[in-house]
Formats: structure tokens, C-alpha cells, sequence
């Protein structure tokens, strides 16, 4: 018996990595290879046109260059059951983008002394002392930072992206008394589980919803007017619809209702926000401060039909959001290296810019 074993493993051991070659060879993510492989086009339109072509139900594009007034490129549809052309003003479900603000809005409370980045999550929340592992060493900090080590409630057994995140207390529960990652502070791996008690660490501080903070405190003062906390709060027919590949559904009204996955905004918005989280208008200095030490100032948010992205790139001074409205297959790759492409035709566009002319012949 112990030699059939082995002489399975020696088996395996050859067939398996041609199995990985074939499947490399005949199902490769044809789409995002082809996108990255096209000469790049001459303008960001033509890009976005190109990726609805190449298999994006629908994409929105925001584009503020300093020096120059913000831009905006749609394609595609906003609803394609309905044949609803795409929509640079429709709001969009921004999923993991929402870690941004609360980070944001953690770091204000932090300065003003409502929290401390070294309260432990057993002071703050003493009912899950007890089940959650490391609970009395793990700091708002490591929360922040990734760096707690109390599992991805994703990742556990039980959680179904295609069941309605109601109730983010449910996907607590998914790792509650489980064993942690790793001891708190050893490394950083990401974790939607932190930011999922971060919203519950500032709703008790502050007594009352950590979105309705947020609004007050940082979207106010931005005249941020169409970002919003939940999915509730919006008219589904404002919003995209995303499909994910191989579903026909619209899953515009599966809820994600978990703090730090929740937000919903026009592309718009979100831009104007990564402008201020960068530029430091949202912050005093010591603000500023505490937030470079925390927390990243760009993000990548996805959720079933929906991916986004928002990130600032400083050598073109340049803030740039897409939104996709495909997810699943290839689309993840698609939407990746569309991004890529466009900054790379900012990017030429700007140093175009600053080459001189050459000087006429005699």
C-alpha cells in the first residue's frame, strides 16, 4: 500500500504541472492579455471605449490632472437589460474604497482624543474579549493596519458572496472563537474582518452611526453630496447595475452592509476625496500626520459586479477612478490592465506637454 502511495505522488508529481501548462495554454485570460498587448490609443475615451469592447458591460472614468479641469469618460451601459447607455454620473457600489474614510474618520477621533491608536480591542469591545484571539493585544493600530491577525471573514466557511449582506454581525460571527492568523503586529495581511470592527469601535465611541460621523465631518465639508454610507440610502435607479460573468442577475440590490464594504458614490466623489486625502486638505498637519502613519491613501474596492478603483499618482499629479460594472473570469484582469492603460496615456500625455517644441527648420 505504501508503495502504491508513493508511486501516486511520483505520478502526480509529473502530471500535475502539465496539467497547470495546458490549462495555461488553452484558457488563458485572453481578453486582459489582448488589452495589454493593443498599441495604446491616443486618448482616454477611445481606452474605455476599447474595454467595453473587449468584454466590460460598462466603465466610468474620472480623471482630475492639476492645472486642468476634471474629466469625465463612461461607455458601455449603466443598465444593459434595459439598454440604458452608460451613465458618468450614476453611483456606484465602491466596496473596499469605503476603508479609505473610515480610516479617515478614525484618525480625526484619534486627534481629538475620543480613541487612541493603542486602545486594545478587549477595552473597546469587552463583549469579544473572550472570542476573539490576541483581543487585549490587538490595537486600533493593527486594525487599521492590517496587522491584527484575526481571520478574513470572506475566507471562512459559511460566508456566500451571492447571500445578502444584511447584517454585518453575521460576518462576525463567521470567525469569532476561531484560532487568529498570526500573533498581532508579526505581519500584515489584509483583513475586511478589521475594518468590520473599526465601525463598530467608533459607532460605541461615538454613540451613534460611524457613517452619519463621516458625513458630518468629512463629506460636508468636501460638498460631497453623492456619497452615502449603505446601499439603503440611495434610489436603486441611480445606481449602475453590475453583472458578474456567467450570471444573467443584476446585482444591483445585493446588499453588502458591512462596515468598510458599504459605500456607495459617483465616481466623482470618490475622486474629489483621494484629491483631498492626498493633497491634505482634509486634515490639519497633525491629522495629516497621523493618517501617513496608519493607512494608504488609494484603494481598490470589489464586490459581485462591481469593481473599482481610486488612487493618486503623484509624478502627473494626477487622481484617476474607474468603476466596472463585470466582474468574474477575466474581468478583474480586464479592469486592471484597462487602469494601467489609461494611466500610461496620461502619463504620455503629460510629458508631451513638458517636451519643447523643436525649433522650425531654416
Amino acid at each position: 500500500m505504501n508503495v502504491d502511495k508513493k508511486r501516486i505522488i511520483r505520478i502526480l508529481r509529473v502530471v500535475m504541472p502539465l496539467v497547470a501548462l495546458v490549462c495555461i495554454v488553452t484558457l488563458p485570460p485572453w481578453a486582459g492579455i489582448k488589452a495589454w498587448l493593443s498599441p495604446l490609443p491616443d486618448s482616454v475615451q477611445q481606452q474605455v471605449d476599447d474595454a467595453v469592447h473587449d468584454g466590460l458591460d460598462g466603465v466610468i472614468v474620472y480623471v482630475d490632472q492639476g492645472g486642468r479641469a476634471p474629466r469625465l469618460y463612461a461607455a458601455g451601459w449603466k443598465d444593459a437589460a434595459h439598454r440604458v447607455p452608460a451613465d458618468p454620473h450614476a453611483l456606484f457600489k465602491i466596496a473596499s474604497i469605503s476603508k479609505l474614510y473610515i480610516a479617515a474618520a478614525t484618525v480625526k477621533l484619534v486627534h481629538r482624543h475620543v480613541l487612541s491608536l493603542d486602545d486594545t480591542l478587549a477595552q473597546r469591545l469587552p463583549e469579544l474579549a473572550g472570542h476573539i484571539a490576541n483581543a487585549d493585544r490587538i490595537t486600533l493600530r493593527m486594525l487599521l493596519q492590517h496587522r491584527s491577525g484575526i481571520p478574513n471573514f470572506v475566507d471562512a466557511d459559511g460566508f456566500d458572496w451571492a447571500r445578502r449582506q444584511a447584517d454585518s454581525n453575521d460576518n462576525l460571527k463567521l470567525v469569532l472563537d476561531k484560532p487568529a492568523d498570526f500573533a498581532p503586529g508579526e505581519r500584515r495581511r489584509y483583513s475586511n474582518t478589521n475594518y468590520l470592527l473599526i465601525g463598530a469601535i467608533l459607532d460605541r465611541a461615538l454613540g451613534y452611526s460611524h457613517q452619519r460621523y463621516i458625513q458630518q465631518e468629512l463629506l460636508k465639508p468636501l460638498g460631497l453630496n453623492h456619497t452615502y454610507g449603505s446601499l439603503r440610502d440611495v434610489n436603486p435607479a441611480d445606481l449602475a447595475s453590475g453583472h458578474q460573468h456567467g450570471i444573467d442577475a443584476d446585482l444591483k440590490t445585493l446588499d453588502f452592509e458591512t462596515p468598510g464594504g458599504s459605500m456607495v458614490a459617483t465616481a466623482r466623489d470618490v475622486g474629489v476625496f483621494v484629491r483631498a486625502l492626498n493633497d491634505g486638505s482634509l486634515f490639519d498637519p497633525e491629522e495629516r500626520a497621523l493618517y501617513a502613519s496608519v493607512y494608504e491613501y488609494g484603494h481598490a474596492g470589489w464586490l459581485p459586479g462591481y469593481h473599482s478603483i481610486a488612487r493618486y499618482h503623484r509624478d502627473i499629479d494626477t487622481v484617476v477612478v474607474e468603476f466596472v460594472s463585470t466582474t468574474g473570469g477575466d474581468r478583474e484582469l480586464l479592469t486592471n490592465v484597462v487602469y494601467k492603460r489609461i494611466v500610461r496615456i496620461l502619463r504620455r500625455q503629460a510629458h508631451a506637454k513638458m517636451d519643447p517644441m523643436p525649433a522650425p527648420s531654416a
